[in-house]
């Protein structure tokens, strides 16, 4: 790693557990799920119909007066994320009027971003009227496009919580949009990581967002992934690499971290939460852990230590029956059975590409607090998950150093080593 020393010195978090740090770290130390019967719309006749949601959340509690019109352009997600960043500047205590904007970088993932069905529902009747059933491409083309709002496509683009984060804040440095689902906020860490160790900035706001609540995206959700059917029980549905796991829970959220060189943070005498010391990403070609061991191994490399040196892996922990399996197998490669396992989804689901820092956050907090929480519902390691998993119950920290892992289905693969 370049010599220059890479920190976090702010957490801002939207989550179905709260909207501030002490609410979701005293949340998961007491075993709280937020997973429970979607209310936000009807899911009768679904088979998966709970999630993690957020309640009452309102965009304008984050947004200086003079930019709440801009709210209008942002889907929920987005909005999400413009809400962490302020809580992240305020958590970093930040004053931007010291900040060079040249300086000022934003790097951002996000993933596919669902639109919201009012803004289609006239353009798809216009164009299913002719065939009952069907969509008439024809009849899209000529009548259905017009009924559709001329600037509907950038409430929904992925770049642009990246975009609207950097107008609010006039950050006028690199400027980036990770676009790989579950993984992309750990990698946008490390672009941000090393764009900062070469000197290529000073200062950073990384993150992620995203929201697979909404009618369309559930809807695809259950035809194309694998999720838990527990409506009877949902706040026991992700059950991390438990034996009677049986699909995932979603949920939706943002989480932005403060991440600056350690000579910019001392110079304006900023709170360090800890520093990044090692990363690494991988193809995991074959989904049987191979890749996600190589991502393990670079960052380890990188930050200096063994295994044996971790407290703890913070896993990407789906709660379903492949990627369970295949992740374990992969990190038992690298930590065997000797280092806890600690996921976090059962508490707050899959939240997509704000997973990323979002369980980051945990670690951060678990090394300072001196305590971890643990896995949530997990009762029986399955034979095939071959790992120390933590069970539910909080361990005190004994060690400096953690690893975040994070994938996505298809294989891209994500390793952060964090330090105390």
């Amino acid at each position: 790693m370049a010599s220059r020393r890479i920190v976090i010195t702010g957490i801002g978090a939207i989550t179905p557990l709260g909207n501030d740090l002490d609410t979701v770290w005293s949340a998961m130390l007491a075993g709280k799920s937020a997973v429970r019967p979607i209310r936000s719309f009807d899911t009768t006749g679904l088979p998966t119909r709970f999630a993690a949601e957020i309640d009452g959340f309102d965009g304008k509690n984050y947004v200086e007066k003079s930019h709440r019109k801009s709210l209008r352009m942002m889907a929920r997600p987005i909005q999400f994320a413009v809400a962490a960043a302020h809580l992240a500047l305020v958590h970093g205590q930040v004053d931007k009027s010291k900040l060079d904007p040249t300086r000022f970088g934003i790097e951002f993932g996000a993933g596919l971003i669902a639109s919201e069905l009012p803004e289609l529902v006239d353009a798809a009747q216009v164009s299913a009227n002719c065939q009952p059933g069907r969509v008439d491409l024809a009849a899209w083309g000529e009548k259905g496009l017009g009924l559709i709002q001329p600037l509907w496509m950038l409430k929904y683009l992925p770049n642009m919580p990246a975009c609207h984060i950097s107008i609010l804040h006039d950050a006028q440095g690199p400027n980036n949009s990770i676009t790989e689902s579950d993984a992309a906020s750990l990698l946008a860490l490390a672009e941000a990581t090393r764009i900062l160790a070469r000197d290529g900035a000073d200062f950073f706001l990384v993150g992620g967002c995203e929201s697979k609540i909404n009618p369309l995206s559930l809807v695809r959700q259950c035809l194309f992934e694998e999720l838990s059917k527990r409506n009877d029980d949902p706040a026991k549905a992700c059950r991390p690499f438990d034996v009677a796991r049986d699909g995932m829970a979603l949920g939706e959220g943002a989480t932005v971290l403060v991440v600056e060189g350690l000579d910019h943070a001392q110079k304006r005498g900023a709170q360090v939460l800890a520093e990044i010391v090692g990363y690494g990403s991988a193809f995991d070609r074959n989904l049987d852990g191979a890749g996600l061991a190589r991502a393990c191994e670079t960052a380890l490399n990188m930050a200096g230590i063994a295994a044996e040196d971790l407290d703890h892996v913070n896993a990407h922990g789906y709660g379903a029956i492949k990627e369970d399996a295949w992740e374990a197998q992969g990190l038992a490669r690298v930590v065997g059975t000797k280092v806890p396992v600690f996921a976090a989804k059962g508490y707050f689901g899959n939240m997509g590409a704000a997973s990323g820092t979002t369980e980051l956050s945990l670690s951060i907090l678990g090394l300072r607090q001196g305590v971890m929480p643990g896995t949530l519902n997990h009762e029986t390691t399955d034979p095939n998950c071959p790992i120390q998993v933590q069970p539910v119950a909080p361990r005190p920290v004994s060690k400096p150093y953690a690893l975040k892992v994070g994938f996505t289905h298809m294989g891209q693969c994500s390793a952060i080593v964090l330090k105390k």
